[in-house]
């Protein structure tokens, strides 16, 4: 054969581009390994840093390249050897430092890296190998979040994870009742999605406690509960008048959080009706995106942070069930008013609802609308009403619990963000 062309390079073996592949693959995984270990122990790593990792991943590698030329029983072998010897290490060792379960799943992790490259599944190992980093990476952050949570949390969040994994399999997805009006199925998946909605705005307040600052706070407030922020913000207000502007900021913007986080939770739904709404919600968040600014200028907002006790975790049991019988009601209510033909009825209704929950009325109405059994302009107009009438409810508890100077700001700012609602439902 002649010889290759001058300037042109012999084609690199696929065996050593996955060999170099793996190795890289495992020297960062090890990388992060190492950095974990030396920042908790403020010293040297425990158990494997970047050589041990890479050569699990050239382990891996190699072992499947012996196995696909020679032995499919090699590769096997070779990660119950690679288990073992973690296994003895940890056992024979008793230092504190010893290789744990971390180490171990992120051993074996990186050993089938290695394997992956040398299959050509080159993508998905490094998807694998930056999950492994991401884990080994956030370990000690993990236990600080983890310390924030009572026991009362873990408890709750484990029945509703429970009871939901149970109910929502089993239950039947069919109406029910006087003019079908009840669906278990459509019923607790609502709750799924308010509950895991609110969960999340609590579960970040839980995670950054009282270091996060004041708007921080009550956005995360105004996601998992505005009623809940409102009453603690305005109670935290008479027992630090001083800081009463800070307080009535913070009850404005978990208020004014709610519209955005009802948009979102209805576009779920029915992404129509979603938007409908923007033109009316965008209405009733100018005063307090006026009021902000205002603030801003004159007094700057101080640093205080809503202590995370003022909220109860949204995935509680009770909380659940009261959330899915009022949802059950006003469905049922809702679709009787639209049978017995009586729609001018639905918005008294909306109002009253409004008072007690803004989500059951905001969910009831999109899933009627996406029914057929309530149009557009009135399911959008129920809703808007449902605010107004939040919005009036939120002003009465700060003006009731609140400082002198919260009851002032807060009953402008919300009065003007019923009156914007009202406006839009006359003009519009």
């Amino acid at each position: 054969t002649s010889a290759p062309p001058a300037g042109i390079l012999f084609p690199m073996p696929a065996l050593l581009t996955s060999i170099i592949v793996s190795v890289c693959l495992g020297a960062l995984v090890g990388l992060i390994r190492q950095w974990s270990d030396q920042r908790e122990a403020g010293g040297e790593a425990d158990f494997g840093g970047v050589r041990t990792f890479s050569l699990w991943a050239l382990l891996g590698c190699v072992a499947t390249h012996l196995a696909d030329e020679f032995s499919a029983a090699v590769l096997p072998v070779v990660l119950v050897m690679v288990g073992a010897y973690l296994t003895a290490m940890a056992l024979r060792d008793a230092r504190p430092q010893r290789p744990g379960n971390t180490t171990f799943v992120a051993a074996l992790l990186t050993c089938l890296v290695g394997a992956l490259v040398a299959r050509g599944q080159t993508q998905p190992a490094i998807v694998v190998a930056a999950l492994t980093m991401v884990m080994l990476g956030i370990k000690g952050q993990v236990h600080a979040w983890t310390r924030a949570f009572t026991p009362e949390d873990i408890r709750a969040t484990l029945q509703f994870a429970a009871i939901t994994g149970v109910i929502l399999p089993l239950v039947p997805d069919r109406p029910y009742g006087p003019y079908d009006a009840f669906n278990p199925y459509a019923t607790w998946l609502m709750v799924v999605l308010i509950s895991g909605l609110r969960f999340a705005g609590y579960i970040a307040m839980r995670l950054l406690g009282e270091r996060a600052g004041i708007f921080i706070t009550s956005v995360l407030g105004g996601l998992a509960s505005s009623t809940a922020s409102t009453l603690a913000f305005s109670r935290q207000s008479k027992e630090d008048a001083a800081a009463a502007a800070t307080f009535s900021f913070a009850v404005v913007t978990a208020c004014a959080v709610m519209l955005p986080r009802v948009v979102a939770m209805v576009g779920v739904i029915n992404p129509l009706l979603a938007r409908e709404l923007a033109v009316p919600f965008a209405l009733m968040l100018a005063p307090a995106f006026g009021y902000g600014l205002w603030l801003l200028k004159h007094r700057p907002a101080a640093g205080t942070g809503l202590p995370s006790q003022g909220i109860a975790n949204p995935l509680r049991l009770a909380t659940a069930i009261k959330f899915a019988l009022l949802y059950t009601v006003i469905a049922f209510l809702v679709k009787a008013a639209a049978r017995l033909d009586w729609h001018n009825g639905m918005l008294p209704l909306s109002f009253v609802s409004g008072l007690t929950d803004m989500d059951a009325i905001a969910l009831s109405m999109a899933g009627s609308h996406e029914a057929g059994t309530v149009g557009l302009r009135l399911a959008a107009q129920a809703i808007v009403l449902g605010a107004v009438a939040n919005s009036l409810l939120k002003s009465g508890l700060a003006f009731a619990l609140g400082a002198p100077l919260l009851k002032r700001h807060v009953a402008v700012v919300l009065g003007l963000t019923a009156l914007a609602g009202v406006a839009w439902l006359v003009v519009g």
